[in-house]
């Protein structure tokens, strides 16, 4: 999933490398985290307490404790609750659709209605 990762900007092609990438402490591996660093992009992933407790056991050659930034990882909240709105559509959230063009369909649907009650006082 890493690498089919685009982030469009106003002008210009796509990009393929982000400047960092958030995710919950499922995607925190070794081998996520390598590949991250390889290409160059700031990991946003917690440790998860097991890893941790490995790494101290280990003494020195634990290596160094995973460097995370609480208030990026804090923007995923906007992400995690745009896709719960998606999902309370249960077409979309149990993929009722069979072919690609009718799932994206109702995914552009669902997004246009969440905009426009979006610009709705409250």
């Amino acid at each position: 999933m890493l690498s089919a990762i685009k982030v469009r900007l106003p002008l210009g092609r796509p990009r393929t490398r982000p400047d960092a990438v958030a995710a919950d402490k499922a995607y925190s591996s070794r081998a996520n985290r390598a590949y991250l660093r390889r290409r160059h992009i700031k990991a946003v992933i917690p440790e998860k307490a097991d890893q941790a407790a490995h790494r101290k056991k280990r003494g020195s050659r634990g290596g160094r404790p995973i460097r995370h930034d609480p208030d990026l990882y804090q923007l995923r909240n906007t992400i995690e609750r745009c896709i719960n709105k998606i999902k309370e559509w249960r077409g979309l959230a149990f993929r009722f659709d069979k072919t690609p063009d009718s799932y994206l369909a109702g995914l552009h649907l669902r997004g246009a209605i969440i905009w426009i009650r979006s610009l709705q006082p409250t």
